[in-house]
């Protein structure tokens, strides 16, 4: 009788001990923060948890009933998104810059104010260029009246021909002259280089204006938005000109559908990735250069899908996925069943399954923490 007692207490000193001992062997693989150690540990306690799980559900008779909600699953079309963020941006949006320096004698342009493609905006003094042009015009004026003249007599075989070339050439040059003082001239006049909205006066009439880095005046036209972004190289050849896009500005509340425009054709070696240009319409003209916008493009589409909420892909000690199917469907009483899965790609809450489930299959979507192989579900 005492070895049996003595037996008796050594047993539950030496389990007792082994707890003890293996409790303590978990606080020191926790306390040498080696996250390999830490992630080892965990699987070996989870496998040894699921061993238990199986055993207990082989050996209790016992059926527990639990509450839960199910679902029949059904081929549907799975679309899986690249989300980037990018910036928002115009071609045209620049800084009006005077072709040639001098006193702006005329300013015709306001913050805020809609102008047109070749629309005046101001002028610079011409320094005497109009009046210079004027008496250029008086001497091609006079020199073609002189051609016209020695042409006359040419053609009547009066004169000499010497002549004739002379008053030719001469109007000629004229002309040219003329030409290339309008084109000075019109180098005064500041027009709009295309139709949008002034977005910045940054001089005053009167001032001696040239060319610098704050221009006269910023026009933008908000019409022709696109967002630029980089995207991976790994992506190459996933993404076409034409794709559609979400352009999700967060800064608005709203979402616009734009479309991939241009690919870069080379890959940036400092990281790796390229560059797209998303075009975004703006009928409200609420877009404006450098907001943030974040992109969601499709770079995956499967048309005949088999998917299921994101949450009720579990992953057991082994590492495999697994999702629970109700067996035994009765109409509102049914029996869990642990079916291994290969998941594939996930977006919108959703996870494409590859194998393991099939269409009509009936599957736990909520209460899927609290059951376990072989349970009696109530639905």
């Amino acid at each position: 009788m005492k070895k049996i007692l003595l037996l008796s207490a050594f047993t539950i000193l030496f389990v007792a001990c082994s707890q003890k001992e293996s409790s303590t062997n978990i606080d020191k693989i926790i306390e040498s923060k080696d996250l390999t150690k830490i992630q080892a540990k965990r699987v070996e306690l989870q496998a040894q948890l699921t061993k238990l799980d199986e055993a207990i559900a082989t050996l209790d008779t016992t059926k527990v009933e639990v509450l839960v909600a199910i679902q029949t699953l059904k081929d549907t079309i799975f679309n899986h998104y690249l989300e980037i963020q990018g910036n928002v941006d115009t071609k045209e949006n620049i800084l009006i810059q005077p072709e040639i320096p001098g006193t702006l004698v005329s300013l015709n342009a306001i913050a805020g104010q809609h102008v047109s493609k070749g629309q005046i905006l101001g002028r610079v003094d011409d320094g005497g260029a109009s009046q210079q042009l004027a008496s250029l015009e008086n001497q091609y004026n006079l020199a073609k009246t002189t051609f016209e003249r020695q042409k006359n007599l040419w053609d009547q075989k009066i004169g000499s021909e010497i002549q004739f070339l002379n008053a030719q050439t001469q109007m000629i040059s004229a002309q040219k002259a003329v030409a290339q003082a309008k084109a000075q001239l019109s180098k005064t006049v500041i027009r709009a280089p295309f139709t949008g909205v002034i977005d910045e006066v940054f001089v005053e009439r009167g001032e001696v204006v040239a060319a610098g880095p704050t221009g006269l005046m910023r026009i933008v036209n908000l019409s022709n938005m696109y967002v630029s972004t980089l995207v991976p190289e790994t992506y190459i050849g996933k993404l076409k000109v034409g794709t559609v896009v979400d352009v999700t500005l967060n800064s608005l509340g709203k979402t616009y559908k734009g479309k991939i425009r241009q690919i870069a054709s080379s890959i940036n070696p400092n990281n790796r990735s390229f560059n797209i240009e998303v075009a975004v319409p703006n009928p409200d003209n609420l877009l404006r250069p450098n907001q943030v916008a974040k992109l969601k493009i499709v770079d995956y589409i499967n048309p005949k899908a088999v998917v299921v909420p994101t949450n009720v892909v579990q992953e057991d000690g082994k590492g495999n996925h697994y999702v629970y199917t109700v067996t035994d469907n009765k109409g509102k009483t049914g029996i869990a069943k642990k079916v291994i899965v290969e998941a594939g790609k996930s977006a919108n809450n959703v996870t494409e399954i590859l194998s393991g489930l099939s269409e009509d299959d009936t599957i736990v979507t909520e209460g899927v923490n609290t059951i376990s192989e072989g349970m009696q579900l109530n639905f």
